[in-house]
């Protein structure tokens, strides 16, 4: 199933209600990935750029953006990101299939 990372900003307003009530945010990330059709594997609280990130697995894009959707619309969090990744073996395939697609592809301007 397709991996999904997603990174992202507590807003201010998170981030004052988790100083006054603290909790782990783990399993509400869960129930939200769950309830997009998705599996939480990994969920971090990250210093830097990012506040957090989430590691998911979805059957299909569809649901990945349905959970940072309903994540954005609440308001407690922005500037969210979300890439697919893959493992080595996948890319593995990926390069091959590169392979013969460059083939057949002509670059502009090549005749």
């Amino acid at each position: 199933m397709p991996i999904f990372i997603s990174q992202g900003r507590y807003s201010r307003d998170a981030i004052k209600g988790m100083i006054a009530n603290p909790e782990d945010r783990a399993e509400a990330v869960a129930k939200l990935l769950e309830a997009a059709g998705g599996k939480l594997l990994a969920y971090y609280v990250t210093l830097g750029e990012y506040d957090f990130m989430s590691i998911g697995e979805f059957p299909d894009a569809q649901g990945a953006s349905a959970a940072v959707l309903a994540a954005a619309a609440s308001g407690a969090v922005t500037d969210v990101k979300t890439i697919t990744a893959m493992t080595t073996a996948e890319a593995k395939q990926v390069f091959a299939a590169t392979g013969k697609a460059a083939a057949a592809y002509r670059a502009p301007g090549a005749g």
